[in-house]
């Protein structure tokens, strides 16, 4: 089993000057949720997503060789543009991987970063915009040391991936992806995201995701704050032991294909996430009115159609709404009905499973 010092090289044995790299990585949306961490970003308990393919952050990474004065040298550009406020984020995330990428001080970074949904959409963004860096990061690192292994490069990009942001070490590689220790899972670990290893069922396949932006605002709690509320929550350790229940009774599903089983396995785990929220101390609801408006919705069109669609929420107040593929026409049909008039311009974002962070050739 690899542990974090096993991603500290010892030594590089090619240089380079300079050059660039241009990577995407998708966002993610867990079915089993993360909901608390202990230090360095490990979990509290494991958790198992489904690779999106259209939400993505696009980053091209540019290095130039310097003199090492002990100092992190970058710019950071969004959209083309400087972004001053991003940059605290990434000087924090460069000091958290130095040691395992002790190159870092010896170039100057032009970072340039962009998503394919629009910035003030109400999607995270960390996830997918932190294992794009890890990636870039990881192609000049294997310049450095050509040597490398294929299955190093991608563990330790989403190693590197998660001291950014946790959920972005699922970004790494798709289409469904554990990350935590799980004892029945083989190779699971709380260090990086492993894909799943056992067989999933047709039914699974190229899964749609339809995100209905019901509110574009930040949220008035961040996702680290809520996870540090899992200390001393008075329910955490009975939702540490469900995670790893569903997380087990999803092996058996994705093998068997039960999507009346799956649906009550991922409508329960978003609940009971906000649950969480809403039970720590300070307590806090990050639903509004509207995104209950679509589950009942959702509820009430399930159980009069018969139609296997379900929803997913994150740490905020959008929908993620899952169905398998061979009803999309059916669901779109509902969604544009009864749905939009929930969301915020009446905006929402179709996705599908997807294979996750992909080079893009210069």
């Amino acid at each position: 089993m690899l542990t974090a010092a096993d991603f500290i090289p010892n030594s590089y044995t090619s240089t380079i000057e300079n050059g660039n790299f241009e990577w995407s990585a998708p966002s993610n949306i867990a079915l089993v949720k993360y909901w608390g961490k202990k230090d360095n970003q490990i979990p509290a308990n494991p958790s198992v997503s489904f690779t999106l393919n259209n939400c993505k952050t696009i980053t091209k990474l540019g290095f130039s060789k310097k003199d090492n004065h002990g100092n992190f040298s970058f710019d950071l550009l969004f959209e083309g543009k400087p972004k001053e406020d991003f940059k605290p984020k990434i000087q924090k995330f460069l000091k958290r991987v130095e040691v395992y990428l002790p190159f870092l001080k010896d170039y100057h970074f032009t970072i340039d970063t962009q998503n394919t949904f629009p910035h003030s959409s109400g999607i995270a963004s960390s996830a997918s915009g932190m294992a794009a860096l890890a990636m870039n990061f990881m192609s000049l690192e294997k310049l450095l040391n050509p040597e490398m292994t294929e299955d190093y490069f991608y563990q330790k990009a989403s190693f590197l991936a998660r001291l950014g942001s946790g959920s972005a070490c699922r970004s790494v590689k798709g289409n469904v992806v554990v990350w935590g220790n799980q004892a029945n899972i083989e190779g699971s670990t709380d260090l990086f995201g492993v894909e799943f290893p056992y067989a999933i069922h047709e039914n699974f396949k190229n899964y749609q995701d339809t995100i209905l932006l019901v509110d574009k605002g930040e949220k008035q709690v961040s996702s680290t704050v809520g996870h540090d509320l899992m200390h001393n929550h008075p329910y955490a350790e009975r939702r540490f032991a469900q995670a790893h229940e569903n997380l087990d009774h999803l092996i058996k599903i994705f093998e068997n294909g039960d999507l009346e089983e799956f649906i009550k396995v991922v409508e329960s785990e978003a609940l009971t996430l906000h649950a969480m929220m809403m039970t720590s101390m300070p307590y806090f609801i990050l639903m509004k009115p509207n995104t209950l408006q679509i589950i009942n919705a959702i509820w009430k069109f399930r159980n009069e159609t018969q139609i296997p669609v379900c929803f997913t929420l994150d740490a905020g107040a959008n929908v993620h709404v899952l169905y398998p593929e061979n009803v999309t026409e059916k669901v779109l049909q509902f969604i544009q009905d009864e749905l939009v008039v929930f969301c915020q311009n009446r905006q929402y974002i179709c996705d599908k499973i997807g294979e996750g962070a992909l080079l893009i050739d210069n």
